[in-house]
C-alpha cells in the first residue's frame, strides 16, 4: 500500500518480540488516522482527528520487555468510539505527536470538546427531551 502524501507516522502492531509480524497497519497524516486490518480480507477504519477526546497510553510488564505499547483512543467517530493502536514501537512519541495534531486540527476547525459532547446528545423517541438528559 502507497502511503499518503501527508503522512506523519506509520507503523504495524507488533507480535511476539515487539516486532512488526502482524496485518495491522496505523497510518497517521495532519488530518486522520487509518487503521487497516486484515490479510485477503482488509477492513480499513478512518478516524478524523478533530474527533478524538481522550487518549491513554497502557504498557504491560511483556509490553516493556518489547518496548511497544498500547494507545486507548476514545472518539465521538460512530463507527468507532473507542480503539486501540495496538503494540507499537515509542508508544509515547507517538501519543504527543497524536495530541498536538489532534489540538492542531480542533483548533483549526475552531471545535471544542464541549460541541463534540453535544453533537452526541439526541433525541431518539421525538418526545422534545434529549435522551441524555432523560436517563438522570
Amino acid at each position: 500500500m502507497k502511503l499518503p502524501s501527508n503522512t506523519v507516522w506509520s507503523d504495524r502492531k507488533r507480535t511476539i518480540f515487539g516486532l512488526p509480524w502482524s496485518f495491522t497497519k496505523y497510518i497517521l497524516t495532519d488530518e486522520k488516522l487509518l487503521i487497516i486490518k486484515g490479510c485477503f480480507k482488509q477492513e480499513e477504519e478512518e478516524i478524523r482527528l478533530y474527533r478524538i477526546m481522550d487518549l491513554s497510553l497502557a504498557r504491560s510488564v511483556r509490553d516493556r520487555m518489547d518496548r511497544v505499547g498500547t494507545i486507548h483512543c476514545c472518539s465521538s467517530d460512530k463507527s468507532a468510539s473507542e480503539f486501540n493502536i495496538q503494540r507499537i514501537k515509542d508508544p509515547r512519541k507517538v501519543k504527543e505527536m497524536l495530541s498536538d495534531l489532534v489540538e492542531k486540527q480542533r483548533m483549526s476547525r475552531g471545535v471544542s470538546i464541549r460541541e463534540e459532547m453535544a453533537s452526541n446528545l439526541a433525541d431518539t423517541n421525538h418526545d422534545g427531551v434529549l435522551d441524555a438528559l432523560e436517563n438522570r
